[in-house]
């Protein structure tokens, strides 16, 4: 009997706070076994519990670690466990790296068929038809394969919503949880597309699951694509919130999809440039924005960005628009104002400010709404300084004083930066202040300041805080 590799996308990757564990429980153990058992195929010999430390159960910890780029040590640890509590697949991670496919399971012609059999409730029949066709041509574009829709009879894709158990000895689980599956390339089922019509799927908007995304991984699936371990990746395992109006198919994701069926021979227009995702051991990077917020460090690179909790060991790495869905990407500076409880990010003529994960009612706003000129066409990074109350703004090679309590930019602003700060020759290009000091960036290089008297400390590279977790 022909094997089927059953790939299921999971619920909304929602951001979670990664909070150190005291003492893991009984339960934390028993859910532990579960992930390890269903995604690592840990089997029943291998031990009864987590906290006894059997051999078998740290190597499947340690495999499962390897995977989310996480510290490997074998132990059900803090980081581990908030990534084993996230939203995710159910095929297991079996592939180590970016990339990855389902081996010898692709299709051995370019010209496929596609039907919808059936339509959900959430949206009319025309959103649906458009974002089914347009997430096949997000693969179609970088590659030979060509799409076209029947109405009748068996299709290589075929598309279907369905609830509960629907026919496929894969059930789906109601509302959240599961939002579709799909089959790897073969005969009967295989290639099959089907979504779970207890979730809500929408057009465009963000208060859903926007099916275009769903449809896009899963025919990633259909195509012969599985898992990657990219969290910028179209084929990572958890849902992500992307404006389809702007996606453009990540590189992780053009290579793999390319070692299956090669590159489109006659691609109608140039593509935009496939996002490749930031790596953390780039000595070279530049950094958009670093922020602190509620006593993270967030580090902001293109379309995604770091997170750093003093109290585990490596930064997470995610989608910006999985953590705030109406925030813009590739931002120009980024700043906690502790005065609102609001974290604002700046792009171009532009500010949004966010409470928790929502945009603040009124923003996006104007960066002249803070008072700065009319002829300050982006702010380059902003800074909060915990003692003052100030926000500084960097414009160039000067830089602005904004009075949060009052609202005001400061009388005799804007100042050159080296009168304030030695030995910065450079344009800021983020900065942020932790545990009383003030760092400035500029470039690749850090610059470790007092704030109160302009002393420089140190000049650091930008990964001293953002750490390389490439064990």
């Amino acid at each position: 009997m022909k094997t089927f590799y059953l790939s299921i996308l999971l619920s909304l990757a929602v951001a979670v706070y990664c909070v150190p564990i005291s003492q893991v429980t009984k339960e934390d153990e028993n859910f532990a076994e579960s992930y390890l058992k269903k995604f690592y195929n840990l089997t029943e010999e291998s031990g009864p519990t987590v906290r006894r430390g059997i051999s078998p159960v740290i190597k499947k910890l340690a495999e499962m670690q390897r995977f989310f780029q996480l510290e490997i040590n074998g132990r059900l640890d803090a980081d581990t466990m908030a990534v084993m509590r996230k939203p995710r697949c159910g095929v297991p991670d079996n592939a180590i790296g970016h990339f990855s496919t389902f081996g010898n399971h692709k299709w051995q012609k370019n010209s496929l068929t596609y039907r919808i059999e059936n339509y959900t409730p959430d949206m009319s029949v025309s959103e649906v038809d458009d974002s089914i066709e347009k997430a096949l041509q997000v693969w179609a574009k970088v590659t030979p394969l060509r799409f076209t829709r029947i109405y009748s009879g068996t299709a290589d894709i075929m598309i279907s919503f369905g609830r509960q158990a629907h026919g496929d000895y894969y059930p789906f689980d109601g509302p959240d949880g599961t939002l579709a599956h799909a089959f790897a390339p073969g005969t009967g089922i295989g290639g099959d597309a089907h979504f779970d019509d207890d979730e809500t799927f929408t057009f465009r908007s963000n208060r859903g699951y926007i099916l275009f995304m769903v449809a896009a991984h899963e025919f990633g699936h259909s195509l012969g694509m599985a898992h990657s371990n990219d969290p910028g990746a179209l084929m990572y395992p958890m849902y992500s919130y992307r404006n389809p109006d702007t996606f453009v198919l990540p590189r992780d994701d053009v290579k793999g999809i390319q070692s299956l069926y090669g590159p489109n021979p006659d691609p109608l227009e140039p593509e935009p440039t496939s996002p490749t995702t930031p790596d953390a051991c780039d000595s070279t990077m530049v950094l958009d924005a670093v922020s602190t917020l509620r006593g993270d460090m967030f580090f902001f690179k293109d379309s995604l960005f770091w997170r750093s909790n003093p109290q585990v060991n490596t930064p997470q790495q995610s989608l910006i628009t999985n953590f705030w869905p109406e925030a813009p990407v590739n931002i120009d500076a980024a700043y906690e104002s502790q005065q609102s409880d609001r974290m604002l990010l700046f792009k171009d003529r532009r500010v949004w400010a966010f409470s928790g994960y929502d945009l603040v009612n009124g923003y996006p706003k104007s960066i002249s709404s803070f008072g700065l000129p009319k002829t300050v066409k982006k702010v380059n990074a902003a800074l909060y300084d915990k003692e003052t109350g100030k926000t500084l703004f960097f414009v160039g090679h000067r830089y602005y004083s904004y009075d949060e309590a009052k609202k005001t930019m400061d009388q005799g602003f804007p100042k050159r930066l080296s009168q304030t700060f030695s030995g910065l020759t450079s344009k800021v290009t983020a900065a942020f202040q932790y545990r009383g000091f003030t760092y400035i960036y500029s470039g690749p290089y850090m610059f470790e300041y007092s704030l109160r008297t302009g002393r420089l400390f140190r000049v650091l590279r930008n990964s001293y805080f953002l750490r390389c977790t490439n064990f």
